[in-house]
């Protein structure tokens, strides 16, 4: 299966999720924020960034622009719950910036799992 690194400063959602991208068999690395998520990759490069949009230090459209620079062959899938604004725009914003798909905050795991097969496959 696939090494995921996954970014959310929410850690009930982060530990979902990566308890079903390991549950489906992939291994999963994790980081809070942009800044983490990053430095991670630099050290150790993933098959797949799974990253929320709205972060401290460092938010997922940044992480999305210093990804895409440095390893332009990168898988990315954004997430975004959008907050008070919606999260179709961020979501939009992140595919403009790179991201090959998107996720809006909330969705089932079938979803999840559809989606990082087919972002995999690309």
């Amino acid at each position: 299966m696939a090494d995921i690194l996954v970014i959310d400063d929410d850690d009930i959602f982060r530990d979902v999720l990566v308890g079903a991208l390991q549950h489906a068999g992939h291994t999963v690395r994790q980081a809070t924020n942009g800044i983490e998520g990053l430095r991670m990759f630099q050290e150790q490069p993933a098959d797949l960034v799974m990253t929320d949009i709205v972060m401290p230090e460092k938010e997922g459209l940044d992480m999305i622009l210093d990804l895409r620079r440095e390893f332009p062959k990168v898988r990315i899938i954004a997430m975004s719950g959008g907050l008070a604004h919606d999260p179709k725009l961020y979501l939009h914003m992140a595919e403009k910036f790179g991201a090959a798909a998107v996720l809006a905050k909330p969705f089932d795991l079938d979803r999840l799992r559809r989606t990082v097969e087919e972002t995999l496959a690309k």
